[in-house]
């Protein structure tokens, strides 16, 4: 497999750089604060926690936890893992072999298409910017096989923030379950949707044949807790996931899973600050973009609290983000880290986070860099900053 050139990123940049105004999870909070916000009970249960080896399937209390952010899916439902990329990596290796074919929406995270094709064909559908990234059925049915096996989708998705509307969801369903073809749903996003009218049901409540990923680093913004989970109806497939997981991590750190208990019993506070923070953070960018037309294109995302504008700057976005990093401080992610090996995909656009705090200061930092550069250049862009 190819290096996966967003951590290559970050592995540079993301402790480096003044401001990091591409971070695709909300707000964390200190092991306190999470104490504090989730009573005595939890503080005790953390401090009486087993230091020894936990349940490779997860903790019970933990999978009961999670199942409980589920209509249908029940606690024997859940397998744990360590963050959500064992989980994406588990899955495909259960599921797939050479002989299958895989379908992946594009762009993606990375992952989504790297790991399936290091297993089997793969065709990607494209999500059209032009069409308000929104999912194309009709290449969807085009691209199946006679021995497709799995359909791979994000939504909300990374790196743009689209969310198809429920009609193509559940066309969506329907296509998999007419041709038998598993539904693999990252969903790590969910529940950070400003307008809950926007919010999917989830594909392992609603087909037989669904897989839903999450994990608590991205809406709950706790990714150092490393606490990620499959939800699947299918003994078969969860028992293979945990069988996988034996050559992995085996299992999760006691803590880890007493902090993520904790956090979920009190999950509608967590989420409620989050969202809150995301629609503060996405006004900031409304105004901030409408200052700077003729340098960028942007639209709402969908959900979550990623998105994915348009750079319209003559010296291209490439050299925009490298500049901007280099000169600035400020952290943003370039097409190129969304580049596909199975088809084109746009090169003019880079991605932005508004799960965090500290966006103020970060956009003030890039009203900086591009009115000095436009001092300095002026390639043609105008500030039209009030």
């Amino acid at each position: 497999m190819r290096d996966f050139e967003l951590e290559k990123h970050f592995s540079k940049w993301e402790f480096a750089a003044r401001h990091h105004m591409t971070a695709s999870d909300a707000e964390s909070m200190s092991v306190e604060d999470l104490l504090q916000l989730a009573g005595p009970e939890a503080r005790d249960d953390l401090l009486g926690s087993w230091l020894g080896y936990t349940e490779t399937r997860g903790a019970p209390d933990l999978r009961t936890a999670i199942a409980s952010t589920y209509d249908v899916c029940a606690p024997d439902d859940i397998q744990c893992f360590v963050g959500i990329e064992e989980g994406i990596y588990a899955a495909m290796r259960v599921l797939l072999s050479p002989q299958d074919h895989a379908i992946v929406v594009v762009p993606n995270y990375q992952a989504a298409e790297t790991v399936p094709l290091d297993i089997c064909a793969v065709t990607g559908v494209p999500l059209h910017a032009d069409a308000g990234w929104q999912l194309d059925l009709d290449a969807l049915r085009n691209a199946i096989r006679p021995n497709t096996k799995l359909v791979s989708v994000n939504f909300p998705n990374n790196p743009t923030g689209a969310i198809p509307d429920r009609a193509t969801f559940e066309a969506l369903i329907e296509i998999c379950r007419t041709h038998g073809i598993w539904l693999f749903s990252d969903e790590v996003y969910r529940l950070l949707e400003i307008d809950a009218g926007k919010r999917l049901p989830q594909a392992a409540d609603v087909y037989e044949k669904g897989i839903s990923v999450n994990v608590m680093s991205k809406a709950y913004g706790m990714p150092g807790l490393r606490i990620g989970w499959a939800a699947c109806r299918d003994a078969e497939v969860l028992a293979a996931l945990e069988r996988y997981r034996h050559y992995l991590s085996i299992c999760s750190a006691g803590p880890a899973e007493r902090l993520a208990v904790a956090a979920l019993r009190v999950r509608d506070k967590i989420l409620q600050r989050n969202r809150a923070l995301v629609k503060h953070n996405r006004d900031l960018l409304d105004r901030f973009f409408a200052d700077y037309p003729n340098l960028f294109e942007w639209r709402h995302p969908d959900g979550g609290c990623v998105a994915y504008p348009r750079y319209l700057g003559a010296d291209g976005v490439e050299a925009f983000c490298t500049d901007i990093v280099e000169s600035a401080g400020v952290l943003l992610l370039p097409a190129s880290i969304y580049r596909s090996e199975l088809m084109e995909t746009p090169v003019d656009r880079f991605r932005i986070g508004m799960g965090r705090k500290g966006m103020a200061e970060g956009l003030q930092a890039m009203r900086s860099y591009l009115d000095r550069r436009h001092n300095s250049t002026a390639a043609g862009a105008t500030s039209h900053r009030a």
